[in-house]
């Protein structure tokens, strides 16, 4: 099963030429700079923009292929789309929002009062879309995608215009959102804390064209990819809950093939999640030191070095197990440590660092 995206389209000034499978079901996250043709991609797959050449399949079943002259118009496709601005209508009530989405729906898997109670809009259902936030617009947005019976959820940057706040509040729900129904999800950003949150593939576009793609825990650690490249780089990886260690207030892990404690957490033992480990909380070492506050001293191997010059830095790329991290340390350390693909290192964590996310 699959999501399989090729077009090549051209536009004033530029020619975009994308190429795109990823695995279904799970969220595939397109990412990259404004302008890069993230949206286009959306607009490709909805029907919205008929390509000069192009073939577009959900799960074997193809939507577009000009080669053989089909193309199946939007309202055909199943496809839900939630925009960055949530386009409610004004003078309906949530719930009569809500019910549009069923209008013309097949029947389907997902039911009113399960939607409305994942992404917890029972309050809002009398209200009308000029009394609510933008936090809550956005998930009745996406409560009337759904109940559209769609086959694949697209979310084009959908909290682009919030402010940090109320991204906070949406974030957990969308997470929900990707474990608690079997729905692939097409979702655009440019905010490397919606990708940490909510990836299984990440695809990185650059000038109109995908550059890299593969699951988030390999391609978020990559030394030369554009993520590396941001202040708050770091890697992703699933993880699981080992055991608690409730008179050290500790809780242990297992990601990337090894064990991280990290400050005790509210969770049931074998409940998965994943963690963020910032690059630059990784201290990087050729043997174990002593007499240091660290508690998670990681084993790798040096997968790949590269210079920021502008920043006097290096990343450094650190294979594990199961798993990539990713440390930035100065030019002058790496030269000093001799660092270079092959060279066995020793990836030093502190617990606080670690950010668990649900």
């Amino acid at each position: 099963m699959s999501l399989d995206v090729a077009f090549r389209h051209a536009f004033p000034g530029v020619t975009l030429d994308v190429r795109l499978s990823a695995p279904t079901p799970g969220t595939v996250v397109l990412f990259g700079p404004s302008g890069c043709g993230k949206s286009t991609v959306v607009a490709v797959l909805a029907g919205l923009l008929r390509p000069a050449a192009c073939r577009v399949a959900v799960d074997g079943d193809v939507l577009a292929d000009t080669e053989s002259g089909l193309f199946v118009p939007p309202e055909k496709r199943r496809i839900g789309v939630v925009f960055q601005d949530a386009r409610l209508f004004p003078h309906l009530s949530v719930l009569r929002n809500l019910r549009y989405g069923l209008r013309r729906a097949p029947g389907g898997a997902f039911a009113t009062e399960a939607v409305v109670d994942l992404l917890g809009i029972g309050r809002l259902l009398d209200r009308r879309p000029h009394t609510l936030s933008g936090g809550e617009r956005q998930r009745v947005a996406i409560g009337r995608a759904l109940l559209s019976q769609p086959r694949l959820l697209v979310m084009d940057e959908p909290l682009a215009s919030l402010d940090a706040a109320r991204k906070a509040e949406i974030l957990p729900y969308l997470a929900r959102l990707k474990t608690s129904f079997n729905l692939p999800i097409l979702y655009v950003t440019h905010a490397p804390d919606e990708v940490a949150r909510l990836a299984d593939t990440l695809v990185l576009i650059r000038e109109g064209r995908v550059i890299a793609s593969g699951p988030l825990s390999e391609l978020a650690a990559r030394a030369d990819s554009p993520l590396a490249a941001q202040a708050d780089a770091a890697a992703v990886l699933p993880a699981r809950v080992v055991r608690h260690h409730p008179e050290r207030a500790l809780t242990a892990l297992e990601a990337g093939g090894r064990v991280l404690l990290v400050p005790l957490l509210p969770a049931p033992e074998g409940e998965r999640l994943r963690v963020r480990i910032p690059a630059r909380e990784i201290v990087v070492a050729l043997e174990k030191p002593a007499g240091i506050s660290i508690q998670n001293i990681i084993p790798g191997t040096v997968h790949g070095v590269v210079e920021d010059r502008a920043a006097h830095a290096a990343l450094v790329e650190i294979v594990l197990d199961d798993g990539h991290l990713l440390a930035r340390v100065t030019a002058d350390a790496a030269r000093a440590l001799a660092l270079a693909p092959g060279r066995p290192v020793l990836a030093l964590i502190k617990s606080v660092g670690i950010e668990v996310l649900a």
